[in-house]
């Protein structure tokens, strides 16, 4: 767990060294050193950004709770013709 974190802090404190000048002081503060390119345009840019996120998150998990549990336990599932073949 100690590994994990440190790595995810290294990773973070990296990012600051991805943008160049000339785009840092294009963007916003808030994403300064982050990323590269002209900043967002309006308030909607980052309200497609916000749900985007929401929706791969939300498939990520979906994605991890169905492959660990998949919950048919029924015999004349379609998967049987499958594991059964």
């Amino acid at each position: 767990m100690k590994k994990l974190l440190l790595t995810l802090f290294a990773a973070f404190l990296s990012l600051a060294a991805f943008a160049c000048p000339v785009c840092e002081k294009q963007q916003p503060k808030v994403l300064q050193g982050i990323s590269h390119g002209a900043g967002p345009q309006s308030n909607w840019d980052y309200i497609i950004v916000w749900a985007t996120v929401a929706v791969v998150l939300l498939c990520l998990f979906f994605s991890v709770k169905w492959l660990a549990r998949p919950g048919e336990k029924s015999s004349d599932h379609i998967k049987r013709t499958v594991l059964d073949f």
